[in-house]
């Protein structure tokens, strides 16, 4: 009976994951699914409404839940439905992120004041915008690595403030009363509006009042193009894919066109029916609208389809929780029933692994890029890379120790990206250097496998110096065991760390006309290599024994953080993404975390728990 109990576990888990992609429902008698589908370019990327809105929610409060006031939870999609065609419910919801007591104060705010004592809504900061505007352009004038975490704390929520504008102006202007109204109106006297502003700019006799009128339109049309984020109308026929437009954009066309987009009618019906409330007319309008766009643009429709429901299912944090439920199995596995325990907690990791890998596969087909395009969608694969090598270890050796560090590894590396998530779409569109499919699948992969291997040596060899400390598990069959782990990871890590380099050296002589220029991330790099190849010379000459080999792999692990993160935060350099406070904190806690660890591990042997010669 025993033996099925891992079964258990892993028939169990499958079916959870399975449930997590169920297709998505309304919460609601709208259909906001349908309407979260509808494509949209943001950002230089066409993708789906839905993931708009949980992006913008990300940027603005760390999160995509949202609570109205009244306390009900509403769908992403339909927070920015409010945003954009119903403004005053919007700026009722506390949305905004601010925690900073400085800026609190020049808001006349208090923590008791918002939600979860950190956020709170457009109407309470509304009346002290032009300060804060003030500040933010103050702080903009000072150097970035002069500026204090108040002028910083300003900037950003100024930032938010501007997206949280410019989503409010995606399809309507300001003062709109009856959008589809005032485009009946427009189509009308396009002709002879047209005509009378011609006749004025050539001297001849006009309608003073349709001149008027048109001018009217062409600048509040004008003033929708150039501040909406959202670009929902699909490129005109014989057009660039890339060519979508804004409604203000294809309004503005229609001044060549002669007639007002069906596009831009639907919108305005939409607009319509949510301004209203009319549950009817918004579904068969947003159906209806969906069945069009199929016609013209359905490879696109198809993906935005995937990605909602990836957006649905978040199989990231599915893995995390079987990452951690994985961890936990094993470590218990150590101290009671190792068989069962033992083999569950490798179950979960398989399912986890699996459902990692088909996250970042969605992700490549929906970028039509490499697994690692930026620092977000390197920690995904990092951590892919260190849960594969502890499985084929764990199917070698089981004794659940490389169990233990892939649920550890894994559950932290998807934490890291879910924080790296909060600044904004973690598929964006490319920086034109990096824009080149083939050396990001050659240099950029090779240096994460690198990363993830070394990284994963040193929790190995943590998990020999913690558990032969303060344990008495750690016994010489296993010490050894994770000797050899420790040592074959850092031969793997050595050379794709070595290939990865000289293969970033090649990139970097055709991108700027030179091999090596001791950039801050090239000089990391480097030193994950020397440092691994300390580790293989002090092991063959013999200049350490385990415990010593197993130190020189913990500071491994500071050499990688300082190469995958610290580097980037430095904030010079043609590698530099900018400096982060919050990262830069727990990079240096990580930092000491780790040289404490090794101090301890200097401790005399006769004085660990576990009975070892080593």
């Amino acid at each position: 009976m025993k033996r099925f109990i891992p079964l258990a576990f892993l028939l169990l888990s499958v079916v959870c994951v399975i449930w997590t992609f169920r297709p998505a429902r309304n919460t609601t008698d709208f259909d906001l699914v349908a309407f979260g589908r509808l494509p949209a370019l943001v950002n230089g990327r066409v993708k789906p409404i839905d993931s708009v809105a949980r992006t913008s929610l990300l940027v603005l409060q760390g999160r995509q839940r949202v609570v109205a006031p009244d306390g009900r939870q509403i769908d992403p999609s339909e927070w920015l439905l409010d945003v954009m065609l119903r403004p005053g419910q919007a700026d009722a919801m506390q949305v905004f992120e601010i925690v900073h007591p400085e800026v609190l104060a020049l808001l006349n705010l208090q923590p008791e004041d918002g939600a979860g004592k950190k956020r709170f809504s457009p109407d309470q900061i509304k009346g002290h915008i032009e300060e804060l505007s003030k500040q933010a352009r103050m702080a903009a004038e000072t150097e970035s690595a002069g500026r204090s975490t108040f002028q910083k704390a300003v900037l950003q929520l100024n930032a938010n403030i501007d997206l949280y504008q410019r989503l409010r102006l995606s399809i309507l202007a300001p003062d709109t009363a009856d959008f589809l109204a005032e485009l009946k109106r427009f189509q009308e006297i396009l002709p002879q509006g047209i005509a009378a502003v011609q006749a004025k700019e050539a001297g001849q006799p006009y309608d003073e009042t349709l001149q008027k009128e048109m001018l009217e339109y062409a600048n509040r049309y004008s003033f929708l193009a150039e501040n909406a984020v959202l670009l929902p109308i699909p490129p005109a026929p014989g057009t660039s894919p890339d060519a979508w437009r804004s409604i203000g954009a294809a309004l503005l066309d229609t001044f060549k066109s002669g007639q007002v987009s069906p596009h831009v009618l639907a919108y305005a019906g939409l607009a319509y029916a949510w301004r209203a409330q009319k549950t009817d007319a918004f579904n068969v309008i947003v159906r209806l609208y969906g069945k069009q766009l199929a016609s013209s643009e359905a490879p696109v429709l198809a993906k935005c389809r995937i990605e909602t429901l990836f957006n649905s299912s978040q199989p990231f944090y599915t893995a995390a929780a079987l990452y951690c439920l994985a961890f936990l199995f094993a470590i218990i596995s150590w101290i009671a029933a190792p068989q069962i325990l033992g083999r569950s907690a490798f179950w979960l990791l398989i399912v986890a692994f699996v459902l990692t890998t088909a996250g970042i596969a969605t992700r490549m087909w929906l970028e039509a890029r490499p697994p690692v395009t930026n620092l977000y969608s390197s920690a995904l694969f990092v951590g892919w890379v260190a849960v594969a090598l502890c499985i084929v270890i764990e199917s070698l050796y089981r004794n659940a120790v490389a169990s233990v560090a892939a649920g550890f590894v894994g559950f932290c590396t998807l934490v890291i990206a879910h924080h790296l998530a909060l600044g904004g779409d973690t598929m964006e569109m490319m920086r034109a250097v990096l824009d080149s499919n083939f050396w990001l699948a050659t240099h950029v992969v090779s240096i994460s496998i690198g990363y993830g291997a070394t990284f994963l040596a040193g929790f190995l060899a943590l998990i020999y110096v913690i558990r032969g400390l303060f344990t008495k598990s750690l016994d010489q069959a296993t010490a050894d065991s994770l000797s050899r782990m420790v040592y074959g990871i850092v031969c793997f890590a050595t050379l794709f760390s070595l290939v990865g380099t000289v293969l970033g050296g090649i990139w970097a002589d055709q991108s700027w006309g030179r091999f090596w220029g001791w950039d801050p991330k090239e000089n990391g790099a480097l030193i994950i290599v020397i440092w691994n190849a300390i580790i293989l010379h002090v092991r063959w000459g013999g200049f350490a024994r385990q415990r010593g080999i197993m130190c020189l792999a913990i500071f491994g692990n500071v050499v990688t953080a300082w190469s995958w993160f610290g580097v980037n935060m430095l904030g010079v350099g043609l590698h530099s993404y900018g400096f982060m406070d919050s990262a830069f904190w727990w990079l240096i806690a990580f930092v000491v975390s780790q040289i404490v660890v090794i101090s301890i591990a200097m401790i005399p042997l006769e004085r660990w728990r576990s009975p070892m010669k080593a």
